[in-house]
């Protein structure tokens, strides 16, 4: 189901009654046409998709006792990169800056006071890395800008996300789990690896307040998730591996 067609409880209520599912994905966001600022002129989506839906879902999962696991994302933090440990699953968000942001916290604190009583699964992705090109993949969008920043940021490679959600379903994980590779990347890095199959691209590199854009650049601990028994790869390794597929090498 998409946005556009839950409206209320009874909605979403027919369609459990009619497959009768033992889990829940809700894949379901509003991040702007273009980008999140989009967000901000377009309010009453975007707190339905984000935070309206989400909390209806785990309503819903609660009284069907079925499992819920909520997509989520990592751009709900403050991050120092001369302070800060990368980011884990039990620190507070306390990114306010967007609105955007606001409405993913709002859904996860939401969902956090049904842990006792359902069986949810959050996980934050962070930036979405795919071998595939989309409008919401970074390859494409780096690709179409041309100009990119250089701060070091997790990331979330696509194909290693499917793999993680697969395991976590498996040992019925529960709680709130950061899911992006280990290690950092910088986006110059990615775009040298896409240059090497692509002669002919070129780009520049600009200054982060250039831009001019409220945003939010951080580092995610992966412990929790390698704890779990999945092993996660580093960001660097799967870049070749990534472009390859993309360009159809």
């Amino acid at each position: 189901m998409s946005a556009k067609f839950i409206q209320s409880f009874k909605d979403v209520q027919g369609e459990i009654k009619k497959y009768r599912p033992k889990i829940l994905i809700n894949c379901i966001g509003h991040t702007g046409k273009s980008n999140v600022d989009d967000c901000e002129r377009d309010k009453d989506k975007t707190l339905f998709a984000n935070t309206y839906i989400p909390l209806l879902l785990g309503e819903i999962a609660l009284r069907n006792r079925i499992k819920l696991v909520h997509i989520s994302s990592g751009c709900i933090y403050h991050f120092n990169y001369a302070k800060d440990s990368p980011i884990s699953e039990e620190e507070i968000p306390d990114f306010l800056d967007l609105y955007y942001s606001r409405t993913k916290i709002y859904a996860e604190n939401g969902l956090k006071a049904l842990f006792r009583g359902c069986n949810i699964l959050i996980l934050r992705i962070r930036i979405p890395l795919d071998n595939r090109p989309h409008p919401r993949n970074i390859l494409t969008k780096l690709i179409v800008y041309k100009k990119v920043i250089d701060v070091p940021n997790s990331l979330t490679y696509i194909p290693d996300f499917i793999k993680a959600l697969k395991h976590l379903l498996r040992i019925d994980a529960k709680g709130i789990y950061n899911v992006v590779n280990q290690g950092v990347l910088r986006y110059p890095d990615l775009l040298d690896v896409y240059k090497k199959y692509v002669p002919d691209f070129h780009y520049k590199i600009i200054g982060y307040k250039k831009l001019n854009l409220v945003r939010t650049n951080l580092l995610m601990s992966v412990k929790k998730l390698k704890s779990s028994g999945f092993p996660v790869r580093n960001i660097k390794e799967v870049l070749e591996e990534c472009v390859k597929d993309y360009v159809g090498f």
